[in-house]
């Protein structure tokens, strides 16, 4: 996979680091066994992150601030209770299995290519932080744009401002990114609208 055509790899996150698939289904279980009681309360945040991707507008301060307001408001109006169990569900418990289904060899190519005198960003529609330590690569990326983290972008995916936001603060035109994502409608619609190139994982 490695393309020395562009200077730049924007990565996605979510289903592109690890398997996806191995993942859920821990993760579906864990749910039934543990989080049986937070099921709705997850269901509702996960449907209004693609009522948000389709609203397709800016939203202060981060679209995850926006997405934990409006499924608050439809479930007990607790937007702290319902923070705690998205941590605890979204970005905590699934880091242990994260970290046993890492898709190696696209984290080697990643580490070649930046060990090659490449860029590497990373670029992700959720919070980033554990996860990226979760798969040892805390320190991989030259820039990490995450939605609902310090310097995230106000717009999801497949609105191009966060796959901008990288190349800006790498310092590199559009053309010469190379986007890597699961999603054709999500990172590859934003990859094209940017001008940049795109490879689906």
């Amino acid at each position: 996979m490695t393309d020395r055509t562009y200077s730049a790899w924007l990565v996605d996150l979510d289903g592109t680091l690890y398997k996806p698939t191995p993942v859920k289904w821990a993760m579906a279980v864990e749910l039934i066994l543990f989080g049986w009681r937070d099921l709705r309360s997850i269901q509702t945040f996960r449907r209004e992150h693609e009522a948000l991707r389709e609203d397709g507008g800016a939203f202060e301060p981060s679209p995850f601030a926006e997405q934990l307001r409006r499924a608050a408001a439809k479930l007990d109006g607790d937007e702290s209770r319902l923070a705690h169990i998205i941590g605890e569900w979204m970005q905590e418990r699934p880091c242990k299995w994260i970290s046993k289904f890492k898709n190696r060899p696209l984290i080697a190519e990643l580490r070649a290519f930046r060990a090659g005198g490449g860029q590497l960003a990373l670029v992700s529609d959720y919070p980033g932080a554990k996860k990226l330590a979760a798969l040892g690569m805390s320190d991989d990326f030259d820039v990490v744009v995450c939605n609902g983290e310090p310097g995230g972008p106000a717009q999801l995916k497949p609105n191009p401002e966060g796959y901008l936001l990288a190349a800006e603060r790498l310092g590199c035109a559009p053309n010469t990114c190379l986007v890597l994502g699961d999603r054709d409608d999500a990172d590859g619609r934003a990859a094209r609208t940017a001008g940049m190139g795109f490879r689906k994982i």
